[in-house]
């Protein structure tokens, strides 16, 4: 109970009060990659549907987040870490090394601002929001998309490994107690594999069970 007049502690559990965002935004950094890592370099000009130009390709999808993670730092939260957002050759690779580099930045950045930063008004396109709410709203942005690219994924027959939790080919579903896989450890390994042998944690597949709650019957 706050004592009346008493001004709101900044911190809870002796953390910043918005250490959150900047963890979450941590994890995002390792999800975004690790989806273009389940591609391969083949994949890169496929679409959803082969003759319909409106479904985004993953090349399309890594510069559409590129950049647009790159205006939405550098206008609406002044975090500018980078004049051009996109690699000098677009390969996957290259989307993949840059867009580390660059997040990891921006991930330096948010770790030193305080609370008052996070709780100040600025425009967001026409209206005005906190930037803790233009945050919250950019990672809602990103997983968005992610979930684009994981449904073309499957679209093109390649094998998922986590993201969040179990996937039909980590052991199908979480009440059966499939496990969460990752393809690698950490993203330093990524970047070290995804440019050589690309040696990934294996996959066992659903087993006996259906991976969904409403198999075909």
């Amino acid at each position: 109970m706050q004592a009346a007049g008493a001004q709101p502690s900044s911190r809870i559990s002796g953390m910043p009060r918005y250490d959150f965002l900047v963890d979450t935004y941590r994890t995002e950094i390792d999800k975004v990659v690790s989806v273009w890592a389940m591609f391969d370099d083949a994949d890169l000009t496929v679409r959803p549907h082969p003759t319909d130009p409106r479904g985004r390709s993953l090349l399309e999808q890594m510069v559409h987040q590129s950049v647009s993670e790159h205006f939405w730092f550098s206008t609406m939260l002044g975090i500018s870490v980078t004049d051009n957002p996109l690699p000098s050759t677009e390969t996957r690779i290259a989307f993949i090394r840059l867009y580390v580099d660059n997040a990891r930045l921006r991930l330096t950045e948010l770790g030193a601002r305080e609370d008052i930063w996070w709780e100040t008004v600025v425009p967001f396109f026409e209206v005005p929001r906190s930037r803790a709410w233009i945050m919250t709203r950019r990672i809602a942005h990103t997983a968005h998309h992610r979930g684009q690219q994981i449904a073309q994924l499957r679209m093109i027959n390649r094998a998922l490994h986590s993201t969040y939790g179990p996937t039909a080919d980590t052991g199908g579903l979480m009440q059966h107690q499939a496990p969460v896989i990752y393809a690698y450890p950490d993203v330093d390994t990524l970047l070290r594999e995804e440019q050589a042998e690309r040696h990934k944690t294996l996959l066992p597949g659903p087993g006996t069970r259906p991976a969904t709650e409403r198999p075909a019957r």
